[in-house]
């Protein structure tokens, strides 16, 4: 019996070994490899060897122009392809009906085409044919011209008016490499890449398109219809999103964007609204290239057709080798690119404080404004959260952070560029993860722990700190002002979880190591006491209770002065009032009938803002 366990030995030890490694290697990777996107149907990244296979299709999208269809297939063959085989597929839409005299002529221009793309010679893989018996127009096409047949295929679609740089290949390859395949750029927020030159910001009052000399790359939330190539995952999550829209009736209307107009004007002959409505409601991203001279790898001749009356000429100038003055193949890590929204905004996506240090390089990455917004998500539901959130951006309310425990909806917050707290690693980073209590009482001691340390770090970083429930809802901005211009140090509503802390010289003094430690013990003594003392138990009143008992300046408001509860049995107005308010208990269906009522539900069916709102930087 003794043989036979030698021989096991070396075995287990190897096992165990590789065990041993895989999960440090696992728990090493980014947490935005490892924390996938819960509203994405295909939310993994793709695991494989260090040299992918994958395949590269070119879906062009042609009509009846010849001179630009040849011109585009010209510069599609003369790029540089690496050996790689990449196939050429072509989408030929029929010319719509019309009366029999221009018939004729219609049919010598479509059969002048089909003869013109059976002669031409690709060489680089194989090349498909798809003439339509119909006319269908742009949106079809593009809709219909792509279902990946795997995780590793991806499209270039390619409308006929494009003319492509040859170095354009290498460049997307080596970004599919780095941003796809490459486990420690990867994010499930990118969808694909634009070879365009960025020019158009489709938020009304949006920023100006400005970018450094040195930024190369970087991340934007619009489409480029003008030479886009599309990641396999989102492209599908994003055709079934479509359908079932579609099939519901549903609009891509998506208010204050210009494309919202242009779908009014021109309805279902476009495509874009759709892609815009369905990233914005994802939080999604493309990446985009500053190449400076006006230059791009591709090149919109903007000829006469669905989208120009008339031909416009080159929006940009094609990037050639022989004016290539940089590393086209210099591809900086993900985390040191910027990333903006449909305004122009810059975001910051992954930013989760899990420790005092984290959390003073989170506010050193907020707008330099005076006051921050600490947002409890305790009990909050994803509907709730979300639509707070449009209410910031019309506010303009940037300086925030989301606190709640680790969760899916949390994290994904964080993806899409909301600062947020995860208070279970929070609280352990400062020893405090051991209480006696469990249950509620113990959720309830966390918040108001994290609380107590967040407002400590804010105050020392010079940040004037409001601490709020998600159970409310700020109509308006002048309240804060009006607050904040108070001569207390603190300010609190009678029945509210309602707090303001004063960055100021005497509330620095306040709020040191041992004042925190007071909260700790008064919060564990409260949730030790018979059930009967738990609605004591609460940030506000213990806070206010030890604040007290250093002598600290508080200002006391009557909450009926500036709020209003809904769903609380009497006529309910807004009036004046500068923030609404419910019972924690009340139900989410009656939340959203009375915000409704109110017009301060602002979300749709996929949890996203209605609107999008830019506020000049």
């Amino acid at each position: 019996m003794v043989g036979p366990k030698r021989h096991f030995l070396p075995l287990i030890l190897i096992s165990l070994a590789a065990f041993i490694f895989y999960s440090f290697h696992h728990s090493s990777l980014p947490s935005s490899i490892l924390e996938s996107n819960p509203t994405s149907t295909f939310p993994n990244p793709i695991r494989t060897q260090s040299s992918p296979n994958f395949t590269f299709v070119i879906k062009v999208l042609a009509f009846n122009r010849l001179a630009a269809l040849s011109r585009c297939l010209r510069s599609l063959a003369a790029a540089h392809y690496l050996a790689d085989r990449v196939h050429l597929h072509l989408h030929i839409d029929h010319f719509a009906p019309d009366n029999a005299s221009h018939v004729d002529p219609k049919l010598r221009e479509a059969h002048q085409i089909l003869e013109f793309v059976d002669g031409f010679d690709w060489k680089f893989g194989e090349k498909v044919v798809h003439y339509r018996t119909g006319n269908v127009g742009l949106q079809a096409q593009w809709l219909e011209a792509w279902w990946p047949s795997s995780d590793h295929e991806f499209a270039f679609v390619v409308e006929d008016d494009l003319e492509v740089s040859p170095l354009y290949y290498e460049f997307v390859k080596a970004l599919i490499m780095n941003f796809y395949y490459n486990a420690s750029n990867y994010s499930p927020s990118i969808f694909g890449v634009s070879l365009q030159r960025a020019r158009f910001v489709p938020g009304k009052h949006g920023n100006k398109l400005q970018l450094d000399d040195q930024t190369r790359l970087f991340l934007y939330q619009l489409v480029g219809t003008w030479g886009q190539i599309l990641f396999p995952k989102p492209w599908k999550e994003f055709r079934l999103w479509y359908d079932e829209n579609k099939a519901k009736g549903n609009k891509p209307f998506l208010e204050g964007m210009v494309t919202t107009g242009w779908y009014k004007k021109m309805g279902e002959r476009i495509w874009t609204p759709w892609f815009i409505k369905f990233i914005q409601s994802r939080g999604y991203f493309n990446i985009y290239t500053n190449l400076l001279h006006e230059r791009a790898l591709s090149v919109s001749h903007r000829d006469a057709g669905v989208n120009y009356g008339k031909t416009a000429g080159p929006d940009s100038k094609l990037l050639e080798e022989k004016s290539l003055d940089f590393n086209l193949l210099e591809v900086q890590p993900l985390r040191s690119l910027r990333w903006y929204d449909f305004c122009f905004r810059e975001v910051h996506p992954g930013k989760v404080a899990t420790n005092l240090e984290e959390l003073g390089s989170l506010l050193h990455s907020l707008q330099k404004q005076d006051s921050v917004f600490l947002v409890n998500l305790f009990g909050v539901s994803d509907a709730i959260s979300r639509n707070l959130l449009c209410h910031f951006e019309r506010l303009d309310i940037r300086n925030y952070i989301l606190m709640g425990p680790p969760s899916d909806s949390l994290f994904d917050l964080a993806r899409r560029g909301h600062p947020v707290i995860n208070v279970d690693k929070f609280i352990s980073s400062v020893g405090l993860s051991k209480f006696t209590s469990q249950g509620l009482s113990f959720e309830t001691i966390k918040g108001i722990l994290a609380k107590t340390y967040a407002i400590k770090k804010c105050i020392e970083n010079r940040y004037n700190t409001w601490v709020m429930d998600g159970s409310m809802l700020l109509t308006s901005d002048l309240f804060l002002s009006e607050s904040e211009d108070s001569n207390g140090d603190f300010f609190v509503a009678n029945n509210l979880e309602l707090f303001y802390a004063k960055s100021s010289s005497s509330s620095q003094k306040i709020w040191v190591d041992g004042f925190v430690s007071k909260v700790v013990a008064m919060a564990e003594s409260l949730a030790g006491k018979d059930s009967a003392t738990h609605g004591s138990l609460s940030f506000v009143y213990v806070v206010i209770k030890l604040l007290e008992q250093n002598g600290a300046r508080i200002r006391r408001v009557d909450e009926n002065s500036f709020a209003t509860k809904i769903g609380s049995g009497s006529e309910t107005s807004l009036r004046d009032k500068k923030l609404v308010y419910w019972s924690s208990e009340m139900e989410l269906n009656s939340i959203q009938k009375w915000l409704d009522e109110f017009n301060l539900w602002s979300i749709d069916s996929d949890l996203s803002c209605t609107a999008v709102v830019c506020h000049k930087s």
